[in-house]
């Protein structure tokens, strides 16, 4: 199948494809004209690629665990452990992201939203003038 046929039936732009033969998530063959032929299998590849990005998984991820993953059934217990791994990893970001919130948010309103928030402010009226700046 060429790349514009495997475009269309992926839903996909073949620059999208062109990118992923580039990073090696797909792989075609040259035919001596030139062109790119892929199996028709990558079209399924595909739209477990896309699934599996909508899902939070990076293309290094996808890449990483893909070949062991093709051939495994959905209810695989591999993939199970894959959606766990990401839920901790999902579970992590977000324990950073409410604390990075909470520091902010006790920043609101200190003038120097840079100055650590347990440090009182100067009363040169924030330190700016050091800098040459009022």
């Amino acid at each position: 199948m060429r790349i514009g046929e495997l475009a269309a039936q992926a839903g996909m732009t073949r620059d999208t494809i062109r990118f992923y033969e580039k990073v090696g998530l797909v792989e075609g063959r040259r035919l001596p004209n030139g062109y790119r032929d892929f199996p028709p299998e990558t079209v399924a590849w595909l739209q477990y690629v896309r699934t599996a990005q909508a899902l939070g998984f990076s293309l290094s991820e996808i890449a990483r665990n893909g070949e062991r993953l093709r051939e495994a059934p959905d209810d695989a217990a591999e993939l199970s452990a894959l959606f766990e791994e990401k839920i901790q990893v999902i579970d992590a970001r977000i324990a950073e992201l409410t604390s990075l919130r909470a520091d902010l948010a006790t920043r609101v309103g200190t003038g120097c939203p840079l100055r650590a928030a347990d440090r009182p402010v100067s009363s040169n009226g924030g330190g700016f003038e050091k800098l040459g700046r009022r």
